[in-house]
């Protein structure tokens, strides 16, 4: 499956979310560092979904950019 993420700019790190999986979040000390750390979020709560025996919510965000 493929999750969009949202990644923001913090003070002094980055962080970022998946709106598809609440509570599944990361920080990181740069884009590269939190685009690993989500991955490695994103695999950590899925596996917690299945070994609960919840459903795994299926990809429905779409990110786009847009010229304001």
């Amino acid at each position: 499956m493929r999750y969009a993420i949202v990644i923001e700019k913090a003070e002094g790190n980055y962080s970022a979310y998946v709106p598809d999986l609440p509570g599944c979040v990361a920080a990181g000390s740069s884009i590269k560092a939190v685009e690993q750390e989500i991955r490695d979020a994103i695999r950590f709560h899925i596996d917690g979904l299945k070994a609960d025996g919840l459903p795994v919510p299926v990809p429905t965000s779409i990110a786009e950019y847009v010229d304001a």
